[in-house]
């Protein structure tokens, strides 16, 4: 999974960079509204965490923006405290949810965890598929309850591949979800990650669909 971080404080920006990291997430970083704005508008997002009082541009124009050309990744503003207002004009320019300054960074990870759910389509915080099971909250994954030990690759690719059961993925999709903006990318390498994922998983969940992608279902759901 792919977030973008609008942030113009520095600090705040690394703090949250470095624990969706940790978390699992790809993130790419932007410093003021325009940038932050062309990233969102020109690269594919799970979701973006988008400050409302950027330089350049304000966090309200760019979420307007985003909404106005099309872009649907959810987005979770920060706002000062205690500034009601802000937190009403976020939402309304098309802004999913909001936190508002000081905050826990676990309650932003939480939060981002709910948006790329509902974005998917799911309610859980654990997502199934046969004897998988996906928990999002610990950034862990079992198959028939024993746990799987995944390279950080493999996760993401198994997390975007869960989020989006039956749902055929092409690998370019994968790619731009799975790396930043700055990772030399090669759609060759999913292939590879496919296939280790398949002989770990040990259950054939992952369809290969010819010329178009991959698709994971439960076998029961195979026509």
């Amino acid at each position: 999974m792919r977030i973008l971080v609008v942030e113009d404080d520095v600090n705040l920006s690394r703090q949250l960079t470095d624990a969706l990291k940790e978390a699992g997430y790809v993130v790419d970083q932007a410093f003021d509204g325009e940038e932050g704005h062309f990233l969102g508008d020109t690269e594919p997002y799970d979701a973006a965490i988008l400050d409302i009082g950027l330089p350049v541009m304000d966090g309200i124009s760019v979420v307007e923006k985003w909404r106005t050309d099309g872009r649907r990744m959810p987005v979770l503003m920060l706002t000062a405290r205690d500034r009601w207002s802000d937190k009403v004009a976020g939402i309304d320019a098309g802004a999913d949810d909001y936190v508002a300054k000081p905050f826990h960074v676990e309650e932003v990870l939480a939060r981002v965890r709910a948006l790329i759910r509902r974005a998917a389509g799911h309610a859980s915080s654990e997502l199934i598929c046969g004897p998988v099971r996906l928990d999002t909250k610990a950034s862990k994954a079992s198959v028939d309850g024993m746990p799987l030990k995944l390279t950080s690759h493999e996760f993401r690719l198994l997390s975007y591949l869960m989020h989006h059961m039956g749902q055929v993925v092409s690998r370019t999709e994968l790619v731009e979800h799975m790396y930043d903006q700055d990772f030399d990318r090669d759609s060759n390498t999913i292939e590879v990650f496919i296939g280790r994922l398949r002989k770990k998983l040990g259950v054939d969940l992952i369809e290969t669909v010819r010329g178009l992608g991959y698709r994971m279902q439960a076998p029961t759901d195979v026509s």
